[in-house]
């Protein structure tokens, strides 16, 4: 059932897209010769209405004395619109959309018949001169006072955005002329589309309202249109600490973006605990650093010689020269790092149900909760595709293309080899950084320069990660090709089919792709090496990377680090920066054809052609980075907990740059209606539940967790005692080696040195970390006891963590209501509201027709009694 709003005023969001707005529905035509930037524009538009682009602090539409205070400066309103070029020739009828095209494009005939269509539904059209770009010079001023609420907007520079005193009702009759131009519109947008994608059209966009910029104070003059409001009190960098216009935002660009940036408001604001009690796992750490038992013997631990970690140049080292690392070990892998992967795993299911509450929130005060789309047109490749064979369509009771339960099936059986090629694409480019460690880690040990010698494991593990994140970039061109190519062999039927399966595709590519190097270092290094005397090799030829003596979770730290700074930066970049370099490409251009002639005002179609285009997926490769980072933030976040610090950082960072993007450097994106985000609530979910499993094997896996513990309760000082404080771990370290006598080395893994530099002699036996028995014992080097112990309780930790995570989650689900309890008694209160409003409605038009049938004499044949 649509809605439609009961009183004069509706909440439409843009009055400028013929998509958004019930009484307008405009075009503006551009014709674009090779050589010239423009050569003929074509507008169409509704009935038109005066100026109202003028907006002042107490109301935003021009008045009379704005009017008159022109004429008296010689310049008239409609002079004033002819000059922006927001307006036709008449100075009266706004320009709403834009499409562009070449003179010499061979598409004149489709073109025509297109146009000749839309004037047959009663919209005008208008030619137009071209002209070159002007550049605007003006600098936007900040504000640089403090209110005394500083994160919420000012509501004196908000004057549109107050709250509206309707509610709404089911569709009536009287309004059908409303759905037919709905309707005619998306005919309009969907032959558009078919013109676009043939090439008939460059490019389709509707207009922005006018600068962004202006010479006077927003808060003294007011601001000039909403492009200029959005810009200062959304868009600008001296406004990041204030709450976003989320109803300005949708206002003039759509539900859909409005819905986005709500979202990644909401994802930034619950970032905010999660990085908090991160923060403070790690300061415990910081502050517990002193009084850490294990890395006071490790460091303490100078006559432990520990055995080469790679053949031949890797030299013995004392366990004393790993001490830096184990206190950096300790950091992140302390006491509170259970406790902090239990706190992430709930954050993740309390952050998706509050979103949903919110989400209803908006979505009644956007009048979206009862909206439904309008069932989607066939999309034209299944309709040409498939036209010889139809069926009958259930709802529309017409015939329409069919594709057969086989072809369908073989189709998608070819696209999930695909899809399969690609993962083996990945897991081959993981399989050549491992062989690029095994290989550098011996060169690094073998290197002049002493600071690399005697940090080869950490300067192989940084090199490898900086070509990881390249591989990682590369790979990702390489994939939307193949996701595009995949998700167009399968024939989805409509848009929505097409754009949740390439969405599928390319999330599964990019999360395979980013996350397994972290994968193959949280759960494969170190864990297959063998031991000294029979270690594990690649093609039987390279010996297979072992963990620092500290352990693995160094590497892994560094991983995440590295990946997640290096990757965040780039994408800002390549948001802003790339945008920012091409607009400022075309303004030079224009700059050297112009010369001297700078200052000539532009119209504004001229300004907005000329700034970059929309992604072609919306608001995919947004939500995508997005949620990716949520799958960083909380899939290793036992790892390193700053993560969530480093994720908030980016997104305060991210909010306005978006922002800044959408108004300034983008063109103005067709608005359009949403009621969610779609498919990737669906992922958000997958992502926690995986967060959890992943979590629980880190702990007890690639952190010292479990071992430490069994330690403490069983082999330590205080066994069979029930403490385990860091009295409890004395020997530790200790125990957690293992001796391997130096003349049962391999002889392609001997290395070459003898260890002498320790003793003055050569040395008989160096430890290694694992839990397995001396040389001289009746099996050497066969698993003790204590491993037995570890694994068992690894294996226990997995199962009873896993079960009690989602317990609380399940519950957190069950008591946190989809909906508020105020929203729901505001919508009950509307329902009563509208059956009363429809009763007295019935019940006066019965006393009209009684009153006219008396007054007819016509009988009246009542039923007994």
């Amino acid at each position: 059932m649509s809605k439609t709003f009961m009183n004069e005023k509706n909440k439409y969001s843009n009055p400028s897209s013929f998509l958004a707005h019930f009484n307008v529905c405009v075009f503006l035509l551009v014709a674009k010769d090779v050589n010239i930037l423009f050569d003929e524009l074509e507008a169409v538009n509704s009935p038109c209405k005066d100026d109202d682009s003028l907006l002042h602090p107490g109301n935003l539409t021009s008045t009379s004395e704005d009017a008159s205070r022109l004429e008296a400066g010689g310049e008239t309103v409609r002079e004033r619109n002819k000059a922006n070029g927001l307006y036709f020739r008449d100075g009266k009828c706004r320009i709403d959309y834009i499409l562009v095209y070449r003179k010499s494009n061979p598409q004149t005939e489709k073109r025509d018949v297109f146009e000749r269509n839309i004037r047959a539904e009663g919209l005008q059209m208008e030619k137009e001169v071209n002209r070159f770009l002007s550049i605007d010079k003006q600098i936007s001023r900040f504000r640089r006072w403090l209110p005394k609420k500083p994160m919420r907007l000012d509501k004196e520079t908000l004057p549109d955005l107050e709250e509206n005193d309707c509610y709404t009702a089911p569709f009536s009759q009287q309004r059908i002329h409303h759905s037919m131009f709905i309707e005619m519109c998306f005919l309009v947008a969907s032959g558009l589309n078919r013109l676009l994608t043939n090439g008939s059209y460059e490019a389709a966009f509707p207009l922005h309202e006018g600068s962004y910029r202006s010479k006077n104070s927003i808060k003294t003059h007011g601001a000039v249109n909403h492009r200029h409001l959005l810009y200062e009190c959304w868009a600008s960098w001296g406004v990041w600490y204030k709450y976003q216009p989320l109803d300005l935002v949708r206002r003039y660009f759509g539900e859909k973006i409005g819905l986005y940036f709500a979202w990644l408001g909401w994802y930034t604001g619950m970032l905010f605990p999660a990085a908090f009690i991160g923060l403070f796992v790690f300061l415990y750490g910081v502050t517990t650093l002193d009084h850490c038992q294990v890395s006071k013997e490790v460091c303490q631990a100078t006559d432990i010689i520990m055995c080469p970690v790679c053949d031949k140049y890797c030299p013995f080292m004392r366990l004393s020269d790993s001490c830096v690392y184990a206190k950096v070990t300790h950091l992140f892998d302390n006491g509170a790092t259970v406790f902090f992967a239990v706190f992430m795993a709930v954050w993740a299911t309390v952050f998706l149900e509050f979103w949903k509450r919110r989400r209803a929130v908006i979505a009644y005060d956007w009048d979206l909760i009862d909206w439904e789309e309008e069932e989607e047109e066939i999309r034209p490749q299944f309709e040409a595709k498939y036209s010889k064979k139809e069926r009958m369509n259930p709802i529309s009771g017409k015939p329409e293309p069919y594709q057969a339960f086989t072809d369908k099936c073989s189709r998608l059986i070819v696209s999930a080899s695909g899809i399969f090629f690609m993962i083996c694409v990945v897991i081959a480019a993981v399989f050549g950084i491992v062989i690029y460690r095994v290989v550098t880690v011996s060169t690094f040990a073998a290197f002049k320069w002493a600071l690399i010698r005697n940090n080869s494991q950490v300067a192989t593990t940084g090199t490898a990660v900086c070509i990881n994140f390249c591989i990682i970039m590369l790979l990702n061109v390489l994939y939307e090709k193949v996701a595009l190519l995949l998700t167009n062999l399968e024939q989805p039927r409509t848009e929505s089919e097409w754009e949740n399966s390439f969405t599928l595709k390319m999330f599964l590519f990019q999360f395979v792709n980013l996350n397994s190097s972290t994968f193959y270092i949280a759960f494969f290094l170190g864990r297959f090496t063998g031991h000294p005397g029979a270690y594990l090799r690649l093609i039987n030829r390279w010996r297979l990377e072992e963990c620092h003596p500290s352990g693995c979770l160094i590497d892994l730290c560094m991983q995440m680090g590295i990946i997640m700074v290096l990757k965040q930066t780039w994408n800002n970049f390549m948001e802003l920066g790339y945008p920012l370099i091409q607009n400022w490409w075309t303004r030079r251009k224009v700059r050297q054809e112009h010369g001297t002639e700078r200052k000539i005002n532009f119209p504004q179609w001229e300004k907005d052609y000329n700034l970059q285009p929309m992604n072609a997926y919306g608001l995919f490769d947004e939500y995508l980075e997005m949620i990716l980072q949520f799958g960083f933030t909380t899939i290793f976040v036992a790892a390193f907990p700053l993560a969530p610090l480093l994720a908030l950082l980016n997104n305060v960072i991210e909010i306005r740059l978006d922002a800044y993007k959408f108004v300034t450097q983008w063109r103005r994106p067709l608005a359009s209606r949403a009621k969610d985000i779609g498919i990737w609530y669906g992922i958000l979910e997958g992502i926690g539940i995986l967060s959890v499993i992943t979590n629980a094997f880190v702990i007890a896996i690639t952190s010292d967790f479990i071992p430490r513990l069994v330690y403490a309760y069983k082999y330590g000082p205080c066994a069979g005692q029930g403490e385990a404080g860091q009295k409890c771990m004395v020997g530790y370290v200790n125990a957690s080696l293992s001796v391997f006598r130096i003349s049962d080395f391999e002889n392609r893994s001997e290395p070459e040195s003898d260890g002498s530099e320790f003793s003055g002699t050569p040395l008989k036996y160096c430890r290694y970390r694992d839990y397995r028995d001396p040389p001289h014992s009746l099996a050497p080097y066969g698993y003790t006891l204590q491993f037995w112990h570890v694994l068992a309780a690894r294996l226990a930790f997995i199962i009873v963590f896993e079960h009690l995570v989602f317990c609380i989650k399940h519950l957190i689900s069950y008591l946190i209501p989809d909906l508020p309890k105020d929203l729901r008694d505001r919508m009950r209160r509307e329902k009563y509201l509208i059956q009363e409003m429809m009763y007295e409605a019935e019940l006066e038009r019965l006393q009209k027709e009684r009153k006219e049938r008396k007054k007819n004499g016509k009988a009246h044949h009542n039923e007994w009694p």
